[in-house]
């Protein structure tokens, strides 16, 4: 007994990481995982470095093509920000 209460302030604390920390950042990464899934041609998207662009390729090595002003440009699915894409269309759609 003597033993478990010497553990119970990490275990509190473990507790706390998970719920604030740990989980949110696996469901942050699921949702992603299924933007990139559900992404397909002529979606709107932003990417990580903020180019602009619309899908007209995806492969599956996990990398597409963007159409863009600058013309076409390849990048990896993992470069397209989530955040940034669902904002810009929502603007776009106002």
């Amino acid at each position: 007994m003597e033993g478990l209460s010497q553990f119970a302030p990490f275990i509190l604390m473990f507790a706390v990481l998970y719920f604030f920390m740990i989980a949110p950042q696996m469901k942050r990464a699921k949702k992603e995982r299924q933007f990139a899934a559900d992404m397909k041609k002529g979606d709107k998207v932003v990417t990580k470095s903020g180019m602009h662009g619309k899908v007209s390729e995806i492969s599956k090595n996990g990398t597409c093509v963007l159409d863009t002003m600058a013309g076409k440009i390849r990048f990896e699915i993992s470069a397209i920000s989530m955040e940034m894409s669902q904002k810009a269309n929502k603007a776009a759609a106002e």
